[in-house]
């Protein structure tokens, strides 16, 4: 019997979906792994000769969301997959087919506990887009405001917990078989693949990060991120403000609406930077089907469930990046690379022949990171360098809101905005909050000194009162314990400079 069945003998029908899908795709090695010997020859002919990755993501989108997802993660790794196979994953779409209203309408009334005709002055039953996770239908408050109801699919939460423990044991074997499929951490990749599709199917996770999206950009109006309506929002329903708007697909089109490209395409470089390198939490999917121009050259961030978060410590080397790349500082550069791969033994003169070839091609001027991207990514396959997953999402966000930008204002320098957003970024780095934390670490280490500091001072005192006491480790004692003495006078200095800043 299937290897993988053995550990999953109640999901055995999604199994065998699995397995017809990746035959008739002709997905032979996915074949072998699950053991099912012989299948690989009922490919459908016409698919079968189709490019490798292109049946990939044939059988990805025939497989639904739970495999869509897996794609499109994948299409963030250009460090481990070459050019031509994140070309084709990165067409996998969530778009699905609409269901007829009454197909909903009992996870809507359950949501809602009273039907949507009720809870709502109007309501259309004609939904008004779908993806795979959920569909989309609009609606008036009492009070006239227009809001929108996105409505998770019946039953997708017990399909898509059967394809992650599926998912979770693919992983695992394809982990004991291939030492080179090893390299793409399979298992943390299905563990990140799990929590990031749990997040999305509960609604009120997307309401929260929408709440705290438009509270980190209180301060830029022209943002403008929905109001989540919570009365009305639970796990599988989310219910918020309607925007009408503009893609960002076109400078033409912007234009045509009264609205100044080159001023949406300055406000959404200014955005990106704001939300990676200052607040930490942003739109992990920044693409034009996520964001709308609208009147008064505002834009609106749409469909949150995929927020992105990056540390100070991570957000202050990705900076060191990108100011030596601008900076056409190689050796800089490979300081960066060489903290990323630590660990993984790469030798320092490899790491520097890489900073070197990138500084070369795409240092010293403006940042283009469309371009410079897919030449960094060949770079770190080729030389079998690392780049920390949390900054892959960081880099795929920005890459992805360069690309708009450029859409709608060719040659824009999303760099540009890294400079007008250097005070910000000071004020982030030594400002109160991050002080404060520094500073009660600091305190923390000071009182576990000043607790240790009566017995090595009576250790102190009983070796310099040995009769034997040699001069030189008595200078060596003294000499610390001035030490010590020093570093608590600073310690305390800091702690109130610290908290006179707050």
């Amino acid at each position: 019997m299937l290897r993988l069945l053995t550990a999953t003998v109640r999901d055995s029908a999604r199994v065998r979906t699995v397995a017809a899908v990746a035959a008739r795709f002709g997905l032979g090695v996915l074949l072998e792994t699950l053991g099912f010997a012989g299948e690989a020859d009922a490919a459908d002919p016409e698919t079968g000769a189709l490019p490798l990755p292109r049946r990939t993501r044939l059988a990805l989108e025939a497989l639904g969301p739970t495999y869509v997802k897996i794609g499109q993660i994948l299409a963030t790794r250009g460090d481990l997959l070459p050019p031509e196979w994140i070309a084709e994953l990165e067409r996998l779409q969530s778009a699905a087919p609409t269901l007829p209203f009454e197909a909903i309408r009992g996870e809507v009334e359950a949501a809602l506990g009273m039907p949507p005709e009720e809870a709502f002055a109007s309501f259309d039953p004609t939904p008004l887009a779908a993806a795979s996770m959920a569909q989309v239908h609009r609606a008036r408050l009492a009070d006239g405001r227009e809001v929108v109801l996105k409505v998770r699919r019946p039953g997708i939460r017990a399909a898509m917990e059967a394809d992650l423990r599926l998912i979770g044991e693919l992983a695992a074997l394809v982990a004991q078989s291939s030492a080179e499929a090893r390299r793409f951490e399979p298992v943390a990749l299905a563990r990140q693949l799990r929590q990031a599709l749990l997040e999305e199917l509960d609604f009120t996770n997307e309401g929260r990060n929408a709440d705290l999206l438009r509270a980190d950009m209180a301060d830029t109006p022209r943002v403008v991120v929905p109001e989540i309506h919570w009365q009305w929002t639970s796990e599988t329903l989310l219910v918020m403000d309607y925007i009408a708007g503009v893609k960002p697909v076109s400078g033409e089109a912007l234009r045509a609406a009264g609205i100044d490209p080159e001023a949406i395409a300055e406000l959404g470089a200014d955005t990106v930077i704001a939300m990676v390198l200052v607040n930490g939490r942003f739109h992990a999917d920044p693409h034009p089907g996520n964001l709308l121009c609208l009147p008064g050259d505002r834009l609106a961030l749409l469909d949150l469930g995929s927020i992105g978060h990056v540390g100070p410590k991570r957000r202050d080397e990705f900076i060191a990046f990108v100011l030596a790349l601008t900076g056409g500082n190689a050796r800089a550069l490979a300081d960066t690379l060489a903290l990323w791969s630590e660990g993984h033994a790469v030798p320092r003169r490899t790491i520097d022949r890489a900073a070197e070839a990138i500084v070369q091609r795409h240092g010293g001027g403006k940042l283009v990171l469309s371009a410079m991207m897919p030449d960094f990514l060949r770079l770190l396959r080729e030389e079998r360098l690392v780049l920390p997953p949390d900054l892959l999402l960081v880099f795929k966000a920005m890459v992805t809101m360069d690309g708009v930008l450029d859409r709608i204002a060719p040659g824009f320098d999303l760099s540009g905005a890294i400079g007008r957003a250097q005070v910000a970024l000071l004020a982030n780095r030594f400002g109160p909050a991050r002080m404060a934390a520094s500073s009660a670490a600091l305190a923390l280490a000071l009182v576990e000194l000043g607790e240790d500091a009566p017995r090595l001072l009576r250790a102190a005192a009983a070796r310099l009162e040995a009769p034997a006491a040699d001069t030189g480790v008595a200078a060596a004692v003294t000499k610390a314990g001035g030490w010590i003495a020093t570093a608590l006078v600073a310690g305390a200095g800091l702690i109130a400079a610290a908290l006179w800043l707050a």
